[in-house]
């Protein structure tokens, strides 16, 4: 009678533990750099700080629009205001006055 011996081999014990190994590897990653991970918080952290800058500029501009239109309104016009309005709207200046351009304002 013929018998076979089989050499036990290590590789079906390490079949289930390198499977969860992979899994928490996979959920690992995506933990971290998922959509809704640990980074994208610190990345959407950073952008509401950005954002908030950004209305506190515009917040400002609005401001300085509101004050100025103030000056407009009907009953208390001011001339110097008109004045400034349409000379820059029209782009004239008188020839003795002196003109210092500003830069546009960032947007």
């Amino acid at each position: 009678m013929w018998t076979r011996q089989h050499k036990q081999r290590n590789t079906g014990r390490l079949i289930i533990p390198s499977l969860c190994v992979l899994f928490l590897a996979y959920f690992g990653f995506h933990a971290y750099h998922g959509e809704f991970g640990i980074y994208s918080k610190y990345r959407l952290e950073a952008q509401a700080v950005e954002l908030q800058a950004q209305l506190d500029t515009v917040k400002a501009r609005r401001i300085d629009f509101e004050r100025r239109v103030q000056l407009m309104h009907e009953g208390t016009l001011e001339k110097d205001m008109l004045d400034e309005q349409a000379r820059k709207a029209l782009n004239l200046s008188q020839p003795d006055e002196i003109t210092i351009m500003l830069p546009a304002p960032a947007k």
